[in-house]
């Protein structure tokens, strides 16, 4: 990880754990906001208009919060005005690294070896975990925001004079409510796996597996009414976090974090919904299962031979299916 601007350990999956052993995600730094006339967002400061070519998307294809990103600016049609720049899989001891595996990218900009060197080049001091996705300002050479829920919202309203769009993955009719239900999905689920896998006590492994399946249980109720989506007829922002966690499910988090209970095969209106998910527009695009269990199987700390399991194959199945169709 950094410490005032230099890398001083091997990059380790747990940076910090409460007294109870329980797995605590670093809090993003860097949370500037692009906006169409370039005043402040929500935080951060000023001066990050909404340009079309002016900024970059770092992105890893294991990494469910940078596949939020992904998804967002497919559905947005905002490929032509983001480039992006896919990482490596494997996470190696400075954490991630550009190129060196198939579907990777060299850095365009600065020709760094790690994700970490761009977040020294935005603030020669920083510390933490260098974590993806980034958002790179590449008119003023900064980093904008590097926390996934904040870019999902800009891609959502901030380019809509230059790409107008009829989708909106935060409508304000249901803010209220997709807040409540993010903050119980990124708990439970999204970060619950993560708590799960990364616990260092058996006590806290067993309250986030048992958040995990409770949270499981309740969207499959909640889907039990054939609804298409998580509130009704119209896609969100919630689906989407939803989404990536459920794709990583059964052929990462399942085995490798031990949240083997049930897969999400086993649940038939979550599996509907998520091969619904799926076949939208350019989703399937931003699933590679290679790269996602190169990468979640690349953890030292949780699997020291690197061996990657050869399944699922109902998920692979469902990939071949939709991109055949």
């Amino acid at each position: 990880m950094l410490v005032n601007g230099r890398w001083v350990e091997n990059w380790q999956p747990v940076q910090k754990a409460d007294e109870q052993g329980r797995f605590i995600r670093q809090v993003s730094e860097f949370r500037n906001w692009v906006t169409p006339d370039g005043r402040p967002g929500p935080t951060g400061e000023g001066g990050f208009e909404a340009e079309a070519g002016r900024y970059r998307l770092y992105v890893a294809l294991i990494c469910p919060w940078a596949s939020r990103t992904l998804i967002a600016r497919r559905l947005k049609g905002l490929e032509d005005m983001i480039p992006v720049t896919v990482l490596n899989p494997t996470l190696t001891d400075q954490g991630w690294q550009f190129g060196g595996y198939p579907g990777a990218d060299e850095d365009p900009l600065y020709g760094s070896k790690y994700i970490h060197e761009l977040y020294t080049r935005a603030d020669p001091l920083v510390s933490g975990r260098a974590t993806v996705p980034v958002l790179w300002d590449m008119k003023r050479g900064v980093m904008v925001n590097n926390e996934s829920a904040d870019i999902v919202r800009m891609f959502d309203t901030a380019f809509e004079a230059i790409a107008p769009s009829d989708l909106r993955l935060y409508p304000a009719a249901l803010a209220d409510e997709i807040d409540v239900l993010n903050r119980q999905i990124y708990e439970s689920l999204n970060n619950g796996v993560y708590k799960a896998g990364f616990a260092s006590s058996q006590e806290a492994y067993d309250e986030a597996v048992d958040g995990v399946f409770a949270m499981l249980d309740q969207l499959e109720r909640r889907l039990g009414d054939d609804r298409p989506y998580l509130f009704g007829d119209e896609l969100t922002e919630t689906d989407i976090r939803a989404f990536v966690t459920l794709i990583r499910f059964d052929a990462a988090y399942h085995g490798l974090f031990k949240t083997n209970r049930r897969q999400i095969a086993d649940y038939p209106h979550l599996s509907a919904h998520m091969e619904r998910v799926l076949r939208l527009p350019g989703v399937a695009e931003t699933v590679n299962m290679d790269h996602i269990t190169r990468g979640y199987y690349s953890i030292k700390a949780l699997n020291p031979t690197g061996i990657r399991p050869a399944g699922p194959a109902h998920v692979r199945r469902l990939l071949d299916v939709v991109a055949a169709d």
